[in-house]
């Protein structure tokens, strides 16, 4: 299954399987004509991104009929973009447009929804309706929860849903997989038919351009606080943590307002360039730990915030080249028992980089996709005997992913922000429960980048990482989360 470390045996595995089945990166001008020539548009690629009780988000891509680019894709072609909707597939009387006029990367929000309605639209450029993400690998739907139109070319349907019950408290920004300082996304193995996107000559570096957009694309929900669950570097070099760390400062305060930990491509490395860095408990040097936790500091922790506890995991505390499986120490792991029995009932909110487990997915997983199976069961067992424990947020996989564990925890993978779908996750927090929505990041740039990585994995990429389901990247959960109050720090204004 691709994702941070995909290897030889899990590329070979795959391709069996689907053969059966800076402000200068928010400024920067895209890479495509101003210009396309009349009819020759096709718009591809439509996908319901959000949906909340009073918006959604709906997004594609217009390239020039028959074109290669040089990698898989339609040569991009500005054309205007509208969404028409209404509450009855033969009445379409409301109109959404484009946030960006005349652009190949259309990305459009109905902002006058109802909770709980059922609605129909239809996305149109040039005149011409938007065909949906097909999904061939998996069970799947890109652009509803219903399968209405799919067979017919649309118009297609999803049903709003109720908001969270009580008032809202406090909102917190899910985010992973920044991956500061790579040059190729979607590299597997070193197989050449599985070629690395690279950013187009000229554009900024893409980590950055996805960062600087989601730092800016998150202010308009007034976030009170961020948490990163891993790999904020591609190889833990000093500069590239440290420029991570700038972007991300831009939030608040560290380690009050936002909260970072380590994913296996933050552990620590061998090398020139790392050996200014201290010792690593396990092998090379930790720049990692330098950057983020100085001195005598745990690269775990636990924080109360407004009174939600977050819990902060380092799953790749121990000895490895990345590409196994994640684990703790046994320090850890006691520390973290610890941490729950001592008060079960306290709302809680677990983040680390690995998941727990794997299901449901379009590519075979192995297991350095995910944590130790011995240390994930304990954990699962453990939150069992944890009730306040609601939530467990995942990174690694580079999906969007829910699944509902045992004991009743929500275990949600989140889509890497440094490439297709490129974003993030809201957390509305309210007194009788909370809703979760992925956004895909949506400055110019942002969405150039988001389009051209989908290429990723011969194409493949956006049956694995968009999100089988609307569910799977957004959802309402009732819970009793009264013990939290507003908080009073600045983000929160």
């Amino acid at each position: 299954m691709p994702g941070c470390d995909f290897t030889r045996r899990d590329l070979l595995r795959w391709t069996a399987y689907a053969a059966a089945a800076t402000p200068l990166a928010l400024t920067a001008k895209p890479a495509f004509a101003a210009t396309a020539p009349t009819g020759t548009v096709t718009p591809v690629n439509l996908e319901l991104v959000t949906l909340a009780e009073d918006h959604a988000v709906i997004t594609w891509f217009t390239g020039i009929t028959g074109t290669n680019d040089g990698i898989g894709q339609m040569t991009p072609a500005p054309a205007d973009g509208e969404v028409r909707y209404g509450t009855r597939p033969d009445k379409l009387n409301k109109l959404a447009h484009d946030i960006t006029h005349q652009t190949p990367y259309h990305h459009v929000e109905l902002t006058d929804l109802e909770p709980g309605q059922t609605y129909y639209y239809q996305a149109f450029s040039n005149g011409v309706a938007a065909q949906p993400t097909p999904f061939t690998l998996i069970a799947g739907n890109s652009v509803g929860t219903s399968t209405s139109g799919l067979t017919t070319g649309g118009p297609y349907s999803f049903t709003t849903p109720q908001p969270p019950q009580g008032s809202h408290l406090f909102t917190v920004i899910l985010c992973n997989d920044l991956h500061m300082g790579e040059t190729q996304a979607g590299l597997v193995g070193g197989q050449p038919q599985y070629i690395g996107i690279e950013q187009l000559p000229g554009l900024p570096p893409y980590p950055e351009v996805m960062l600087e957009s989601l730092m800016h694309d998150i202010r308009r929900f007034n976030p009170a606080y961020l948490l990163a669950a891993g790999d904020i570097s591609a190889e833990a070099v000093p500069t590239d943590l440290s420029r991570a760390g700038q972007l991300l400062a831009g939030f608040g305060r560290y380690q009050q307002d936002w909260f970072v930990v380590r994913g296996n491509h933050d552990r620590a490395h061998i090398g020139d360039q790392y050996a200014a860095c201290r010792v690593g408990q396990y092998q090379g040097n930790d720049c990692f730990h330098d950057a983020y936790f100085p001195g005598n500091q745990l690269t775990y922790f636990t924080r109360e915030l407004s009174g939600l506890r977050i819990i902060g995991l380092d799953t790749y505390d121990k000895v490895g080249n990345g590409g196994d499986a994640g684990g703790m120490s046994a320090t850890q792991l006691d520390w973290f028992q610890t941490q729950l029995a001592d008060n079960r009932e306290q709302p809680t909110l677990v983040f680390g980089h690995h998941p727990l487990l794997v299901e449901e997915s379009a590519f075979p997983a192995s297991s350095g996709n995910h944590m130790d199976d011995t240390q994930a069961a304990s954990l699962q067992d453990w939150y069992t005997q944890t009730p306040g424990v609601f939530l467990h947020h995942a990174g690694h996989t580079h999906r969007n992913h829910l699944t509902v564990l045992g004991s009743g925890v929500v275990h949600q993978e989140v889509a890497a922000a440094k490439e297709y779908p490129g974003g993030f996750s809201v957390l509305r927090l309210h007194t009788g429960g909370y809703a979760m929505n992925f956004y895909k990041s949506t400055s110019d740039l942002a969405r150039e980048w988001s389009e051209r990585s989908r290429l990723e994995i011969a194409g493949y990429w956006p049956q694995f990482a968009f999100g089988n389901t609307v569910a799977d990247r957004n959802t309402v959960v009732r819970r009793d989360l009264s013990g939290l109050h507003k908080p009073h720090s600045a983000n929160s204004q």
